[in-house]
């Protein structure tokens, strides 16, 4: 296969605040669908024989101002599963928890229908991704596969594609409307670019 290409959705008025977001379905802000924009210069050379995206709604519009075509809806994209954090930020809950740390601990029980994921659990969901993947790029040759996602579970499939464990996502940041690239080195998994971005500066020139 090609590179596995992940990309994190442009800016939303949560991702900016610092809230925890992963079923409330936010828009882009327009500072978000510039950043959507921005990704068609990056991804202009390749060659991309699938795209799996996320079936919320800042993934897939993300996906559709890059211009990927035929992106696929991939339940297993979504983003991580905070429970009763849903919409809180990091220092509100160090508040009551401080020493809490998402990677390690986990979350706090949310209602029946977002009951909350642990590390293992997303990493589970990374690696089914990654299965899937793999089966892909046995018919697409050397072209390239596209993630369209968030944040916190695209940090933990990356470090499943490195042979780490979930928690060890916590060191690899990745800023909205950005690219990276994972692939091989002499058979070994290697991050080959991390959260590649056009400057802001450049994003009126896009449009």
């Amino acid at each position: 296969m090609g590179e596995l290409i992940l990309i994190r959705h442009g800016e939303t008025e949560w991702s900016r605040s610092g809230q925890h977001t992963s079923w409330t379905d936010l828009p882009l802000t327009d500072l978000g669908e510039r950043q959507a924009r921005a990704l068609v210069p990056l991804l202009a050379e390749r060659e991309i024989g699938l795209t799996l995206v996320s079936p919320l709604l800042r993934a897939r519009r993300t996906a559709e101002l890059a211009g990927l075509k035929a992106p696929r809806d991939t339940p297993d994209l979504r983003e991580w599963d905070y429970g009763a954090y849903e919409g809180i930020t990091t220092v509100e809950i160090r508040r009551t928890r401080p020493d809490w740390n998402l990677w390690t601990d986990g979350v706090a029980p949310g209602p029946d229908e977002h009951p909350g994921e642990s590390p293992k659990e997303v990493g589970d969901r990374a690696d089914r991704i990654l299965a899937e993947v793999r089966a892909a790029a046995s018919r697409l040759g050397d072209a390239d596969i596209a993630l369209v996602a968030h944040s916190h579970f695209l940090r933990v499939l990356t470090a499943r594609y490195l042979r780490l464990t979930p928690a060890s996502g916590e060191l690899f940041q990745l800023a909205t409307g950005a690219v990276s690239r994972l692939g091989t080195e002499h058979g070994k998994p290697v991050v080959t670019a991390l959260n590649v971005s056009l400057p802001e500066r450049l994003f009126n020139a896009i449009g």
